[in-house]
């Protein structure tokens, strides 16, 4: 394996300040990770994450592979060269994606057949699939193919779910051991190569999150090998208290030793909470898109930029903020760019959103590692 996970300091409420060595660059962590769905951060230049402090981002699966196509992304060395990105990279193995195309799906023991949501057309992917295509995309971080419970769902659902996900972890990792030293890195790493995180899957049933847990850390045991755990499926509809149970029903079973990420969380004071509890890694696309519709988040609450009130608002978007945009421009702007429909409105927006997320973080990092974690 090719992942270092460096535990700094923890808190007596289980947060880790920690650092996470990958193949590419050290993340630190606990850490918010910028979605780049189809290797872009909407409306957001590389750069311009650089100069936020994001140190990973995510690509999709399911998107990359629909295009441009994994191969040629491979054949030009791989996702962090196709997009000049020379950071950490993590892709989602697909499964959610084709979990989303409910009508346009058909999952059985071998995988999940689905039409193409761009042209219609048949694809299959199987765990070994999704694998191999993250493989060839080189990222840092692969996940496992899972099955998503969607919400609600009766306890037979999840349990059949929960029952491929388990079946499709062990080929997951079976394609993964047998090929992972083909990421298209070049000679410069070393031999080092990606890593692969199980997801802990179950819907809102306690004893099926544990039962997968306790699964996938008894097939690490086995020398499969995981390199970290997610905890997936959720976010998907529930309320916010079953989402925060499921996640602490989940925690204390996986490796103290081995990086926790929970998928596709949250609004700003969620992902607070969880760093705090002990999740490292968390991402969502809640602050671009969120940005995009109008909305920000800022230290005073949240901020409909399209509401009238802010016509002539000469003051920040957020006084308390120190990013780029609110160095600059006024709510008033913003709401003009809004009205106008210019594209600039999103990309402003979004760096914003951004530096929230990520200040956010940075700042759970210093308390945790000064010892003094607000509760």
């Amino acid at each position: 394996m090719s992942l270092r996970f460096e535990i700094l300091r923890e808190s007596a409420a289980g947060g880790r300040r920690a650092r996470l060595r990958l193949p590419h660059r050290s993340v630190e962590t606990p850490v918010f990770m910028p979605v780049g769905t189809a290797g872009a951060v909407k409306a957001v230049p590389q750069e311009t994450l650089e100069t936020l402090g994001a140190e990973i981002i995510l690509g999709n699966t399911y998107h990359l592979y629909l295009r441009p196509g994994h191969e040629a992304i491979r054949r030009m060395g791989g996702l962090h060269r196709f997009i000049a990105w020379p950071h950490a990279l993590l892709t989602d193995s697909g499964g959610f994606q084709v979990f989303s195309l409910s009508q346009l799906r058909k999952v059985s023991e071998e995988g999940v057949e689905f039409r193409s949501h761009l042209d219609g057309r048949s694809h299959a992917f199987t765990p070994e699939t999704s694998v191999a295509v993250q493989i060839a995309l080189g990222a840092d971080i692969c996940m496992a193919f899972d099955e998503c419970t969607e919400y609600p769902a009766e306890r037979a659902r999840a349990e059949e779910s929960l029952r491929l996900t388990m079946a499709w972890a062990q080929r997951s990792l079976a394609h993964f051991r047998a090929h992972c030293e083909e990421a298209p890195w070049g000679a410069e790493f070393n031999g080092r190569t990606p890593s692969l995180f199980g997801i802990v899957q179950g819907g809102t049933y306690r004893d099926l999150r544990r039962a997968c847990a306790e699964q996938l850390v008894e097939m690490d045991q086995a020398g499969s090998g995981f390199g970290g755990y997610a905890i997936g499926g959720l976010s998907v509809g529930e309320p916010r208290e079953l989402t925060l149970e499921m996640i602490a029903e989940v925690l204390p079973l996986l490796p103290r030793g081995k990086p926790r990420y929970v998928m596709g969380v949250g609004y700003p004071d969620e992902i607070e909470q969880y760093a705090k509890m002990g999740v490292d890694m968390m991402d969502c696309v809640l602050p671009t898109r969120a940005a995009r519709h109008g909305l920000l988040f800022t230290s005073e609450g949240r901020v409909n930029i399209k509401n009238k009130k802010y016509a002539e608002d000469q003051s920040p978007p957020d006084p308390n903020c120190a990013c780029p945009v609110c160095g600059r421009y006024s709510r008033a702007y913003l709401r003009h760019l809004m009205q106008a429909g210019e594209a600039l409105s999103g990309t402003l927006n979004t760096i914003h959103n951004l530096a929230y997320y990520l200040g956010i973080m940075e700042r759970v990092r210093a308390e945790l590692a000064a010892g003094a974690v607000r509760r």
